[in-house]
């Protein structure tokens, strides 16, 4: 009897493996996608060999990527889009251009091509970056709604679109006379599929998914999103555009109905399995022992790509007025080659573009620089913090940060300052503006700053300031000193932590509430400082409890006094990490019980 390949096991191998890889980076405090990446290079063919049909595994990873962009196009959304378009748009062509330029410059003088094509198609190979890996670090950190987050976004989405400019390209690169058409063919087949996502989603996505969720078939939900996003997904592989293209602009047509939400909890778990699949077909193709025969040279390899590439995007962010800390992040967290290289790296070699050994290279440092992309995201803000403090750079950059767009007057006084007018900042202002309060906000976005102008106007004209909240320069001119509060409700937690640190420096009395995103952050910044920390989820739970009791018949006043000790107590009696300790409180039987006494009783020395 032949052996023959086994999928169940080989998935079952690659997704529990995976857990493993996982587990253990988790437990050594990095991210989770490390472990997938070295799981893969453990049990793939160049590893232990435990994988023995790694085509069918790398066949479900391209499942993975549809829908990390599928679910990215559900929360992104055509309005947040808008906010990025001309960095999108301008930014990734100067970023493809400039790239391709030094490429295929400095691999002309060292010989690594011979000749301009050559050069060319390095260029292009090296000039994307990784949608799926930068996603994924953005959504493990929580900062896909960032500043730097969105900017970030927009520029991969543009280079996937820019990839399947590249893909009909290549075959043609040595024949200019067919150049021409085969990119008018390019543009044709990108704007008839605009043309049918636009009139999809317009006419045909929402009906189809409000009769859907009509039948409260919770099945039928799921397939109907699932076939959604990987129809899409494929018409664009047809097309010759990119995967990650389709399922992006399919979460787009999504997002703007009222079933996104219900359409994003369904499709999470599966984006997180299949994900993880991607991630450890990665590391299937690195062979250990290619890159340890030629270890110097791909090391220089990344080295160089690494920072040439930062060192590309960084002004080009910068030119756009985004300030040097979300340049730094932003060009740190680009700085790799993406995972469509493998295609354009591939294609190049049976054309002749490329030789096998080049080829091999390349391989290797494609997947190095992919792993060294979360730590070097990690290292952003540090990196940004020491810039800021070279003697030679610091004029300049006061230049740069000194708001260019502000409306505060300069008698202002017993205002509330409130950093961040996004979601949450924006509910904020219209409540304390109800009760007739006045306000002044701290925004880097110069379409939230727009929104705030248009929503207001002309029954009263808001103050504000334009400019990362964490600039000293910009919280100069917010009047710290005369102002009644601050509240901070930033979508980046380290922004959120700085804005805190150095107001409190200018006035140290000052009401500060802030915005927890994690359950150790409250903690800190409560240490750091802050009269009140604010957990949206735990929020949200006290709410929800706090009807249901009332509905079971509990006293309001008692109620009450429950949620205002929990509060008080800065939610410790519901987080769901346990704390040991005198007072602490246990999870046992999914019950939570109270080390000294009852909630209840608390509640009653509250009151």
């Amino acid at each position: 009897m032949t052996a023959e390949p086994n999928f169940v096991l080989d998935l079952t191998l690659a997704l529990g493996c995976s857990a493993i890889g996982g587990y253990i980076a988790h437990r050594l405090k990095q991210p989770a996608l490390l472990g997938y990446l070295l799981t893969g290079l453990v049990i793939g063919p160049f590893g232990l060999g435990l994988q023995t049909d790694v085509e069918q595994i790398q066949g479900l990873a391209e499942v993975g990527i549809a829908f990390l962009l599928f679910a990215l196009g559900v929360e992104f959304s055509l309005t947040e889009l808008q906010r990025v378009r001309a960095i999108a748009l301008k930014g990734s062509l100067l970023q493809i251009g400039l790239t391709t330029l030094l490429v295929c410059s400095v691999s002309l003088l060292s010989g690594t091509a011979d000749s301009v094509l050559q050069g060319i198609f390095l260029g292009l190979v090296l000039s994307l970056s990784s949608t799926a890996v930068v996603l994924k670090t953005l959504t493990d950190r929580g900062e896909t709604a960032t500043v730097h987050g969105q900017v970030m976004l927009g520029l991969l989405i543009a280079q996937d679109i820019a990839l399947g400019l590249m893909l009909a390209v290549l075959p043609v690169l040595n024949q200019p006379d067919a150049l021409g058409p085969a990119l008018a063919i390019a543009a044709l087949k990108f704007g008839l599929f605009l043309a049918g996502a636009i009139a999809l989603g317009r006419w045909v996505v929402p009906p189809l998914i409000q009769h859907i969720a009509a039948t409260e078939s919770s099945e039928l939900f799921l397939l109907t999103v699932v076939a959604l996003c990987l129809g899409i997904a494929w018409v664009t592989s047809i097309l010759g555009l990119s995967i990650a293209m389709g399922a992006f602009v399919a979460g787009l047509m999504i997002s703007e109905i009222d079933y996104a939400d219900q359409a994003l909890g369904k499709i999470l778990p599966l984006r997180d399995t299949f994900a993880c699949l991607f991630f450890a077909s990665i590391g299937m193709l690195i062979d250990p022992h290619l890159i340890f025969n030629n270890l110097g040279k791909i090391l220089e390899l990344v080295a160089l790509i690494m920072v040439g590439k930062a060192l590309i995007i960084l002004p080009i962010v910068m030119r756009f007025g985004y300030s040097l800390k979300t340049a730094v992040k932003a060009s740190f967290g680009l700085n790799q080659i993406g995972e469509f290289s493998f295609v354009l790296a591939l294609m190049g070699l049976e054309l002749g573009l490329i030789t096998e050994q080049r080829y091999s290279l390349l391989l290797g440092t494609i997947a190095i620089s992919l792993m060294l992309t979360p730590l070097w995201i990690n290292l952003a803000p540090k990196v940004a913090d020491w810039l800021h403090n070279l003697p030679v750079l610091k004029d300049f950059l006061n230049q740069a940060e000194e708001p260019k767009l502000l409306s505060v007057p300069g008698d202002i006084r017993d205002h509330v300052i409130v950093a961040g007018y996004g979601r949450v900042g924006e509910v904020l202002v219209n409540v304390l503006l109800s009760r007739g309060y006045s306000v002044l906000v701290v925004e880097n976005s110069e379409t939230a700053i727009q929104r705030l102008r248009n929503r207001h106007a002309p029954l009263v004209q808001i103050p504000f300031v334009y400019g990362d909240a964490d600039s000293e320069l910009v919280l100069e001119k917010t009047y710290l000193e005369t102002a009644k509060a601050l509240a901070i409700t930033l979508p980046d937690p380290t922004t959120t932590r700085l804005v805190l640190q150095r107001a409190l420096l200018r006035a140290p009395e000052l009401d500060i509430i802030a915005r927890s995103h994690t359950n150790e952050e409250i903690d800190v910044l409560t240490q750091l400082g802050a009269r009140e920390v604010v957990q949206p989820e735990f929020e949200a739970a006290l709410e929800l409890g706090s009807h249901l009791l009332n509905t079971l018949g509990e006293k309001s006043i008692e109620i009450q006094s429950v949620l205002d000790w929990i509060r008080q107590d800065r939610y410790r009696s519901i987080r769901p990490v346990p704390q040991v300790g005198e007072g602490s409180w246990v999870n046992t039987s999914g019950g939570l019980v109270i080390g000294d006494q009852g909630i209840a009783d608390k509640a009653k020395t509250v009151a």
